[in-house]
């Protein structure tokens, strides 16, 4: 391959990177056809970006885009895909489902809400991650919750109030 042409592809990697949010990186090597074209289906289905890369061309493209990827660079050996998205937990979920059925895809390493995880203990705290949007509905939620009680507390003893007012004027 051309010095030019591997140029283009580090390049290509590193816009693909700082176009993402976050990143997995896991090893799919040893999954048939069958295995292979389901978990590209389902990652088409989660809006995940699957690719599989050279991990000398990965780690180049890292090194050009912004942001502190020294942590990943050690699990950069052996095979490596790299699941791109927008939301956090999405292929952490992907991945521990398809681990139920086999031992692949086989976590290395993410870059998830501007941290790094490396290794397999820490799928299920990224599978468990709240996504901003999530974040923001359990906000609202809070704050609407004892709006909702107060008001169905007025409305609930408006009869009540009522019946007191009435009182109180007819003793004048």
């Amino acid at each position: 391959m051309k010095r030019e042409d591997k140029n283009a592809l580090i390049e290509s990697l590193k816009s693909t990177i700082e176009e993402y949010s976050h990143f997995y990186l896991a090893d799919i090597s040893g999954l048939d056809a069958q295995q292979t074209y389901e978990l590209r289906k389902k990652c088409f289905e989660k809006d995940i970006e699957l690719i599989v890369v050279k991990n000398t061309f990965f780690k180049k493209a890292l090194e050009r885009a912004e942001g502190n990827y020294d942590e990943i660079y050690s699990v950069l050996k052996e095979n490596t895909s790299v699941m791109f998205c927008n939301v956090a937990n999405i292929p952490g979920k992907l991945i521990k489902e398809l681990n139920k059925k086999s031992d692949k895809p086989l976590f290395k390493a993410a870059y998830a809400e501007e941290s790094v995880y490396v290794g397999a203990h820490m799928l299920d705290s990224l599978a468990n991650l709240k996504s901003k949007e999530e974040l923001v509905g359990d906000i609202i939620m809070l704050l609407q919750s004892p709006m909702k009680t107060v008001l169905g507390q007025l409305q609930s003893g408006k009869n009540l109030l009522a019946g007191l007012v009435k009182t109180l004027s007819e003793r004048e």
